[in-house]
C-alpha cells in the first residue's frame, strides 16, 4: 500500500488502527495479567522498524506512525509518554510516566513577522544508548543524543547532550554528578 508516496504495509496500518482505537487504553502492564502490555508489544511488532525482546509498551504511549522506532531488548515506553516516530533507544532503558521527546520547534528568529508564520524548525532525531533510566515527566528537546548509562531526573528539561554515566536534573539540564 502506497500513502503519500511512502510504502506502508497493510499490517502495519491494521496494527496501528487497533494501537490507537483500543489496545493504548487498555490497563498498565502490571494489572490484569499484564494482558496490556502484551496486546501493545504484539501490535507494536508490525509497527515499529525494530523491537528487540522483552519489550515494554505502556499504557497511553503515544509514537506517532512508529515507522521508524527501533527498541531494544529489555526497554519500554513509559505511560503517556509522546515519542517521535524515528526515535532510537537502545537496550535495558527505563522510561517513566509523561516523558515528551520532541523532535521540533518553532522558528522565532524573525521578530517582524509573529512566530506563527515562521514555521518549524528542523526535523531532529533523538538517540538513547543502552542502560539509561529516564525519570517522570521529562522533556527533551530536539536531537538529544543520550549517553550509555545516563540517569535523567524526575521533571529535567533535557536541552543539551551530556557524557557517558552522567546523572543529569534539573530545568535547564545540568549534570549533577557522574555515575564513574
Amino acid at each position: 500500500m502506497k500513502i503519500s508516496g511512502v510504502n506502508i504495509k497493510l499490517s502495519s496500518v491494521l496494527a496501528l488502527i487497533a494501537y490507537y482505537g483500543f489496545a493504548q487504553y487498555l490497563p498498565e502492564s502490571h494489572w490484569f495479567i499484564k494482558c496490556g502490555g502484551g496486546v501493545r508489544r504484539w501490535l507494536c511488532k508490525f509497527i515499529f522498524k525494530r523491537m528487540g525482546k522483552n519489550v515494554n509498551i505502556e499504557k497511553r504511549a503515544n509514537f506517532g506512525s512508529g515507522r521508524n522506532i527501533e527498541i531494544g531488548d529489555n526497554s519500554g515506553l513509559g505511560i503517556r509518554c509522546c515519542v517521535p516516530s524515528d526515535t532510537i533507544i537502545g537496550n535495558n532503558v527505563m522510561m517513566g510516566p509523561n516523558c515528551y521527546i520532541l523532535s521540533e520547534n518553532h522558528v522565532f528568529d524573525n521578530t517582524d513577522i509573529p512566530m506563527i508564520k515562521q514555521g518549524m524548525s528542523v526535523h531532529k532525531q533523538t538517540i538513547i544508548e543502552d542502560d539509561v533510566w529516564i525519570g517522570r515527566c521529562v522533556t527533551m528537546t530536539p536531537g538529544r543524543h543520550i549517553a550509555k548509562g545516563t540517569i535523567i531526573g524526575a521533571c529535567c528539561l533535557l536541552s543539551k547532550d551530556f557524557p557517558e554515566h552522567s546523572i543529569v536534573g534539573g530545568n535547564p539540564s545540568i549534570l549533577l554528578k557522574s555515575r564513574k
